[in-house]
């Protein structure tokens, strides 16, 4: 059994212990003690050094802890030293989350039902109701009241018949320890936590998404924090400079050159619309029938996108006796269109083309699209269409 130093202090990051059992390779160990937390409860394992040998993951096997390493190791007394600025970076997010989700049940009845700590930014899963913008807001300034006010943060031990008042009941049983912040939580935990409020920081939450029953909140405390609003800064000052404006009138600005945007590109495509008709019809007036009456051209761009003709296709079609064919090399790919009166189903037509091919694609009886997965495939294909 391993004995887990990091339940009795979260600030140990120097220990000496000894090696008691190891895997064949020596690459995973055993120590008789340990400060290395291992991954558990949605926090993340430490890393450090063991014997001055990186340590790359930490597992939790029940009554034993695990730690893997980059090269083995032999058996015996080791120093061990953890990676504080990432354990401190834990410890902030973890006791982050419990204070947010006592602000969460508290005020707004709000459960947290799952919690995950990733590299970047951490989450919280909450039920219980919608999760709209000015709770998210008023838990933020409650929480960080509570952060202001440093209030102390304890871990004590008890037996599970005699504990109260937990947040979120345990089903564990045997001793728990209970992690404590005064006057606002309680919860049965083993992650490593800071000893005050105070030391949590600054508590950011930055945006909340539905996920199927629950709202998934993400949050940022301390140094995690104080980076994430220098980089929002950064890019909204940025914007700011481009717009030559104060920061306060990007978010009008924006939605102004959108609008603007938005507009310019329905005019585009109208424009593109009417160039094409104009096109087709012009086509179409200089493009002379054939023996049995149809109108007939085909086009072949070598790349791009059939986009681009699929107006002009259109066009030309929309007078009577016209077939439209057009070919893209790269990437490979063919268009088939033509007037409801051309007595063929373009659809079928390049369906059949493009089985034989190994292409694949469909439409409809007056329009169809298809793609083959080269050039002499393409060339197949156009050249069995019997349009």
């Amino acid at each position: 059994m391993t004995d887990r130093l990091y339940y009795s202090d979260s600030y140990l990051c120097h220990f000496g212990a000894t090696v008691v059992d190891r895997s064949e390779d020596g690459r995973i160990v055993y120590l008789d003690r340990t400060a290395f937390y291992p991954t558990s409860g949605g926090q993340p394992y430490d890393l450090g050094a063991i014997a001055g040998v990186a340590v790359t993951n930490v597992i939790d096997q029940e009554d034993r802890v695990a730690h893997q390493l980059a090269s083995p190791l032999a058996e015996g007394p080791v120093e061990c030293t953890v990676d504080w600025n990432r354990r401190f970076d834990h410890m902030q997010q973890h006791t982050g989350q419990h204070l947010l989700s006592a602000v969460f049940q508290e005020s707004f009845g709000l459960k947290t039902v799952s919690f995950h700590m990733g590299a970047e930014s951490a989450t919280i899963d909450l039920e219980g109701g919608p999760v709209d913008s000015r709770i998210v807001q008023e838990a933020e300034r409650l929480a960080n009241q509570i952060v202001f006010e440093n209030r102390p943060v304890s871990v004590a031990f008890q037996h599970a018949a005699e504990v109260q008042d937990l947040r979120k009941p345990s089903e564990r049983e045997g001793t728990l320890r209970i992690v404590s912040i005064q006057d606002c939580d309680r919860s049965a935990c083993g992650g490593t936590h800071v000893r005050a409020t105070g030391e949590i920081g600054p508590i950011l939450l930055r945006k909340s998404d539905k996920v199927r029953q629950t709202t998934r909140v993400e949050f940022l405390c301390g140094g995690r924090a104080v980076r994430r609003a220098r980089a929002d800064y950064d890019a909204l000052y940025k914007t700011a400079q481009l717009f030559r404006a104060q920061l306060d009138e990007v978010p009008t600005l924006v939605g102004a050159q959108l609008e603007s945007a938005n507009a310019s590109e329905k005019l585009r495509r109208k424009l593109e619309g009417d160039l094409a008709a104009y096109q087709g019809k012009e086509l179409y007036e200089t493009t002379p029938p054939g023996p049995d009456g149809l109108r007939r051209v085909s086009r072949r761009l070598e790349r791009g996108s059939l986009e681009e003709l699929r107006s002009l296709a259109q066009s030309f079609t929309s007078q009577p006796k016209a077939v439209f064919v057009a070919a893209l090399t790269d990437p490979p790919s063919v268009l088939v269109a033509v007037s409801a009166d051309a007595g063929i189903d373009a659809g079928k037509v390049l369906k059949a083309a493009l089985t034989e091919a190994g292409g694949r694609g469909g439409g409809t009886a007056r329009m169809a699209q298809g793609s083959v997965p080269s050039t002499s495939a393409l060339d197949t294909v156009l050249g069995r269409i019997t349009c």
